[in-house]
């Protein structure tokens, strides 16, 4: 039997409790935390912000699932000039062209442009995951490189 992981396509799906563990245990993940020069969140924290986004109907948050595995997920949010677009995947996942497909599916939930992503400098992953979805590399702020779409 394949493994689901390897050879299914990603799908989207509303966020659910259960998806929370699985959320925080990726985003404690040390290599993954450089990867993104993100700060990880305790437990309690971890699940209070996702409680917090579950119950925002200004952000649309989705689940990356492969095969029957949870994957990681997808954010979009507004600050007061634009709309942002992030996105998580457990490591086991990554180099397996996941996130770009499932943040190709994530564009057509989320038609809001112009949308914007940052990403740390030293991510080469990330910006190509960007870049073949059309975001364009936009500008350097301090600690990350913003890329835009639209």
């Amino acid at each position: 039997m394949n493994d689901p992981a390897v050879d299914d396509r990603p799908t989207l799906r509303e966020v659910r409790e259960s998806d929370i563990e699985f959320f925080y245990e990726y985003q404690a993940d040390p290599e993954a935390a450089l990867m993104a020069a993100f700060t990880s969140r305790t437990r309690p924290a971890a699940e209070q912000r996702w409680h917090e986004i579950m119950a925002n109907d200004r952000i649309v948050a989705r689940t990356i699932v492969v095969g029957d595995v949870v994957a990681g997920h997808l954010v979009s949010w507004e600050d007061e000039r634009h709309r942002e677009v992030g996105y998580w995947l457990g490591r086991q996942f990554w180099g397996r062209g996941i996130a770009s497909e499932a943040l190709r599916d994530f564009l057509e939930v989320v038609p809001h442009r112009p949308l914007e992503a940052w990403v740390a400098p030293h991510n080469a992953g990330s910006a190509r995951v960007l870049e073949k979805n059309g975001f364009t590399f936009d500008r350097d702020e301090p600690d990350f490189r913003v890329f835009s779409l639209g």
